[in-house]
């Protein structure tokens, strides 16, 4: 990964936050001072009479079309100053009626009266009239004609601008803030990679102290978190490795001193004391196993399935491949081969025969092994998988196991960043599912 500057993460953000505002209102500043002012939407005398006349009115060169209606009650709102009255009186002359029969109102309304010489680039002879506007003319039969500018639909021009202004801001702004997260994102992606890296694999390589000072204080905690760990679990796999290695040699006492026991308890002694011994070496195969790294490639677990099935089948169990669809994925081929085999053998042992299936679901590569035997118990299910335990209804000393594969398998699939969980089958039968992540 590419080596960011050590500036802290607060220093990075205000950045990011102070750079994206200025260049939004530069972007913004530029749009709006490039682009024409906006001209009002004006009326004048002329239009307002002619709308009346006409009984509707086309679109005026400097604003939108104007409606009329016919309502039963003069319009109302605000009170008529002087430009308001000098605008009716115009009106009332350009129409040839009384005053008195007319109304202009609304409470937005500016009427203003440009001369020819008027500094404004509005010039006009005849009052202004701009903005939201009621005129009212009462008609013969006691009525009112209302003329008022016609909606928009949409938006208006200026609206249009600030929009635009908008667009381009953000626009503008979108490369230089994708840059600045990226770089916020990136040491955070690495180090939740490495977190998965972690789980997959706990002897996995420690990461690179990179990024912003918190993120490197947060990377360092975390090796030293990785090491601590692998410290405590080497630790505790020799201490059971030497204890196990260590209960050899009074097992071994025992087994001459059984010789001077009466006949009657020899035999049984003797199966104690082998299958003491079985546990040991299991045991010890278990520990040497957890302690070995093992070289990770990409690994086809179809392949693996079948040579486990095709293996079985040559001892004379009834094993079956289902379905083999070809999912790679990252692990140890050796120890997936023994997972698969522990539990191809349990569902043999156990349940008469095992059938496998192999495909990919949701990103994940999917080993599902079925015996059809009396199945297990939903309390049992979880506690199934804990070291040394045994369910008296299907294993004994008769059937053979002491109780570690099921923890094997567990330990081997987690060591890959996956799980195995048991369920009864409703056709009966037990299912063995183990996931794992596909390679990338």
């Amino acid at each position: 990964m590419n080596r960011l500057p050590a500036t802290p993460l607060f220093i990075q953000t205000l950045g990011l936050v102070i750079a994206t505002l200025l260049a939004a209102q530069v972007a913004a500043l530029v749009v709006i001072l490039s682009l024409p002012t906006p001209q009002p939407e004006i009326y004048t005398v002329s239009d307002v009479a002619a709308a009346i006349r006409h009984a509707g009115a086309p679109a005026t060169p400097e604003g939108r079309a104007l409606t009329i209606r016919v309502e039963n009650h003069p319009p109302g709102g605000g009170t008529e100053g002087r430009r308001r009255l000098e605008f009716r009186a115009a009106l009332a002359a350009a129409l040839g009626v009384d005053p008195a029969r007319l109304v202009v109102a609304q409470p937005g309304l500016r009427i203003l009266a440009f001369k020819g010489g008027s500094s404004p680039p509005i010039r006009s002879e005849q009052p202004l009239l701009f903005g939201g506007f009621l005129v009212g003319m009462e008609r013969a039969d006691g009525r009112w004609t209302i003329i008022r500018p016609a909606g928009v639909i949409g938006l208006d021009p200026w609206r249009q601008r600030v929009l635009l202004a908008l667009v381009l801001a953000v626009l503008a702004v979108s490369p230089l803030a994708w840059l600045f997260a990226r770089r916020l994102a990136a040491p955070m992606a690495a180090f939740a990679a490495g977190a998965e890296r972690l789980g997959r694999d706990p002897r996995a390589a420690p990461l690179d102290i990179a990024g912003s000072p918190e993120v490197a204080s947060a990377v360092r905690s975390f090796n030293v978190m990785q090491e601590r760990l692998a410290r405590y679990v080497e630790d505790r796999t020799a201490m059971v490795g030497a204890i196990a290695h260590d209960l050899r040699t009074p097992l071994t006492r025992l087994r001459f001193r059984i010789e001077a026991a009466p006949e009657a308890l020899r035999g049984e002694l003797a199966a104690d004391i082998e299958e003491m011994d079985q546990m040991i070496s299991a045991t010890l195969a278990f520990v040497r196993g957890a302690a070995r790294p093992s070289p990770h490639g990409p690994v086809d677990l179809a392949s693996v399935v079948e040579t486990v099935i095709d293996e079985a089948a040559l001892t004379g169990a009834r094993t079956f491949v289902e379905r083999a669809e070809r999912v790679v994925v990252d692990g140890d081929t050796l120890g997936l081969k023994r997972l698969f085999a522990n539990l191809v053998n349990n569902a043999v042992s156990f349940g008469r025969e095992a059938t496998a299936k192999v495909f990919a679901d949701e990103g994940m590569a999917v080993v599902e092994i079925d015996d059809a035997g009396p199945g297990m118990p939903e309390t049992e299910m979880e506690t199934a998988f804990e070291p040394f335990r045994r369910l008296e209804a299907s294993r004994s000393r008769n059937t053979g196991g002491i109780g570690l594969g099921l923890a094997v398998v567990r330990a081997i699939a987690r060591a890959h960043g996956g799980e195995v969980t048991l369920s009864n089958r409703p056709a009966g039968g037990l299912r063995a599912r183990v996931t794992l992540p596909l390679a990338l």
